[in-house]
């Protein structure tokens, strides 16, 4: 297939507010090196790291890491952001076989492979490299996943990167059948994505969500839901609770050590209600408890979701679509918090 020089897509021109992002016609469309493939991009999800780059929150306020991104590397700009991909293989690199084109597939955002060598730390799509707000994106074959299933476009945008993340956590995890996870921000993409794969693993689950919300995450496979500001204790019992999943830390973070049972596991992958919290180490290790901050995918969890996504053991749950061209309707969208799910940009 012979492509066009230029493409549209987004590109970050640097830190700051949505005025940063701007709309392009005349990006240059990548091409491959020998393990690489060329998708078109049908369809990318927005999601928080696309924001936390935006705003270096990654940077934890050091002024020598302005520009980290989460892997503590500086950004460079302008970079094509974009982290959530659907879409269809178009070209191949020379060492990849060209019967991979024609293919839609998924790519998996923790990219450990680019440019021909192993990536140490793992860059993230469109962080390190320039990821799928764009027509065309690149990158490894090994990162681009086939996927069979009826879902469309759209819907399958919306697993990459929130869904990966929360299968990550239950794998670090070791959620087990018959094992009670609680979840905070359980309406969030990732949140909503953890709910329903953790009933997928036979366990229960308790979700932590606003009042307006509580109906759809029941209907997602929560067994119970609690309120934002409940008394954990009161509700739930002290060391009632084998796994915690954790994507808002905050001031209520010692409530969710509180009710782990000894030799209960925390795993994180977030800090929407602020990152710095207050432990007491005794709870700590006189309960045996495990920790497990949770960024890089283990190698086995996204083919596992891929699994998963095409047994439709799980389901799409898209809050949103707006054109790529109304990214920064769709960035406001996302930081209003009113979503369950994901929103997604349509692109091809």
């Amino acid at each position: 297939m012979t492509l066009s020089d230029m493409m549209r897509g987004v590109v970050l021109t640097g830190h700051g507010g949505p005025e940063m992002l701007e709309t392009r016609d005349n990006l240059p469309v990548p091409s491959p090196e020998p393990n690489d493939v060329i998708i078109r991009v049908r369809a990318a999800g927005v999601n928080n790291t696309d924001i936390n780059t935006r705003t270096a929150w990654y940077s934890k306020g050091d002024a020598e890491d302005a520009d980290a991104t989460w892997s503590g590397k500086p950004l460079e700009f302008p970079r094509i952001q974009g982290a959530d991909v659907c879409g269809e293989i178009v070209t191949v690199g020379a060492d990849v076989p060209t019967s991979r084109i024609g293919e839609r597939v998924l790519i998996e955002p923790c990219i450990r492979f680019a440019n021909g060598v192993e990536q140490t730390p793992p860059w993230y799509f469109g962080s390190e490299c320039d990821g799928g707000f764009a027509q065309y994106t690149r990158v490894d074959a090994r990162h681009a996943h086939a996927i069979k299933s009826d879902l469309a476009d759209i819907e399958l945008a919306s697993f990459p990167c929130s869904y990966s993340t929360a299968e990550n956590m239950l794998t670090r995890a070791n959620l087990q059948a018959g094992e009670t996870v609680l979840v905070t921000g359980a309406s969030g993409g990732v949140g909503s994505a953890t709910v329903q794969l953790a009933r997928a693993r036979g366990a229960t689950v308790i979700a932590i969500t606003s009042s307006a919300k509580m109906d759809t995450l029941m209907d997602l496979g929560a067994d119970r839901t609690l309120p934002r500001d409940a008394d954990l204790v009161a509700e739930l019992g002290r060391s009632s609770i084998d796994v915690v999943v954790d994507l808002v830390a905050g001031p209520a973070w010692p409530r969710l050590l509180d009710v782990l049972r000894p030799g209960g596991r925390y795993a994180v992958a977030g800090a929407i209600g602020g990152p710095l919290v207050e432990l007491d180490v005794r709870t700590l290790y006189l309960k045996d408890l495990s920790f497990f901050g949770c960024t890089v995918l283990e190698p086995e969890v996204f083919s596992n979701l891929i699994g998963r996504i095409e047994r439709s053991e799980i389901k799409p749950l898209v809050a949103e679509v707006f054109p790529l061209e109304e990214i920064h309707a769709a960035q406001s969208a996302f930081g209003e918090k009113g979503h369950t799910g994901k929103i997604v940009l349509k692109v091809g």
